[in-house]
């Protein structure tokens, strides 16, 4: 499939079919002539519609300059909304990302966590514990509907709240969801 036809959905008309009844008996370089017009006028609108898109794209574009030992943040979410990579978050990060997910971090070495407190292991994963089950609600997709709680976690010092699917959680800490009292 030609790249127009992909484009587009329909076949590319040869250059004949580019004019007028009655226009298609013009023949030799009267033909050309005007298959080169007609060609510098697609050139001269996909040039003006590819600067268009560029300046929509550089209005949301901010310059960033990192330098060797620089903190970031990378964006490893995978997705907005209640989904999270469970314990062991880093594993699921790919080696290769765009620059666009680094966001500037200015570090406060009052908020550093010593290494010796983290305990990592090998697969870089580590243990978070979760604390109780604050909230719950149903998430309504076109097929199905997936129920959520809102668990409250503790990890090295941190309290952080994230929205988890009920069935995992179920199958989890069966323990939490009996407590909580929240079906």
């Amino acid at each position: 499939m030609a790249p127009y036809e992909a484009l587009y959905g329909w076949k590319c008309k040869s250059p004949i079919g580019w004019f007028d009844v009655g226009e298609t008996k013009l023949l030799g370089p009267e033909l050309v002539q005007q298959v080169v017009e007609k060609v510098k006028l697609i050139q001269e609108r996909l040039l003006t519609a590819q600067s268009r898109q560029k300046s929509y794209s550089d209005n949301r574009r901010r310059d960033m300059k990192f330098a060797v030992g620089d903190w970031v943040f990378q964006n490893v979410s995978p997705m907005k909304g209640i989904m999270r990579f469970g314990k062991k978050e880093l594993e699921a990060v790919h080696l290769v990302f765009h620059v666009s997910m680094l966001h500037k971090c200015l570090g406060d070495p009052s908020r550093i966590t010593p290494i010796e407190d983290i305990q990592v292991t090998e697969d870089l994963s580590y243990e978070e514990v979760p604390v109780t089950i604050l909230d719950r609600q149903d998430h309504k997709f076109q097929t199905k509907e997936v129920a959520s709680v809102k668990v409250l976690w503790w990890n090295n010092n941190v309290e952080e709240m994230t929205w988890e699917a009920e069935e995992d959680m179920k199958a989890r800490y069966p323990h939490l969801l009996q407590s909580s009292g929240l079906h």
